[in-house]
């Protein structure tokens, strides 16, 4: 079924449809290619345009835009994040929003035998951790420089994020430094958080943002 969907939505990437074209350019049973289309629609990925037909949906125009914005910006932070890592001899992370969590895009680990350890790919909520508090929906948090949280995500882990922006000031990624808070201590806005605000800045050049 997810094959058939994606047929739908390939065939709509040429141009809007009437129904009669879209069973005609999928090759779907009429009635196939019409739950289908009204189904996605539900979701916003397909819509209606003022002459009835079928179009991509404007919900596609967000979605690529943060797939766009999270591979770029992770290849483009790598120099940024290993600079970071390097002068605070910690783990470093980047962030992105993805629905109600954040997602890690990019992570280089502590050379430190006891580390921070967060894998690419991992999905962990917003409520907590500092890139947490970033990318959360609070605009009094988005608006900070840099937020630090000591054993809120995890005990016994501390962390340092500064917010990646684009040019109109958006909040699209955090990057922060985590370890133990027994090398981080419990205010590690002290030791890294200049070090951080830099690897932001820097990733949001080398981003072009």
């Amino acid at each position: 079924m997810l094959d058939k969907a994606v047929a739908v939505l390939d065939a709509l990437m040429v141009r809007p449809l009437t129904l009669a074209e879209l069973v005609e350019a999928t090759g779907l049973p009429r009635a196939t290619a019409h739950r289908l289309a009204v189904a996605l629609e539900r979701h916003g990925l397909v819509r209606r345009d003022g002459d009835g037909r079928f179009a991509l949906g404007t919900r596609l125009v967000a979605l690529g835009r943060e797939a766009a914005r999270a591979v770029p910006l992770a290849d483009a932070a790598r120099g940024a994040l290993e600079t970071l890592r390097d002068e605070t001899g910690e783990s470093v992370q980047l962030y992105v929003r993805e629905g109600d969590r954040r997602v890690c895009v990019a992570a280089l680990e502590s050379p430190h035998g006891l580390r921070t350890i967060v894998p690419m790919g991992a999905a962990l909520p917003l409520e907590v951790g500092s890139a947490g508090r970033l990318l959360g929906d609070d605009p009094r948090q988005r608006a900070r420089p840099w937020i630090e949280t000591v054993g809120e995500r995890e005990a016994g882990v501390a962390s340092v994020s500064a917010p990646v922006r684009d040019r109109d000031g958006e909040v699209v990624a955090a990057v922060s430094v985590s370890g133990p808070i027994e090398r981080t201590t419990r205010r590690p806005g002290r030791r890294y958080a200049a070090a951080v605000v830099r690897a932001a800045r820097e990733i949001e050049r080398a981003a072009g943002l």
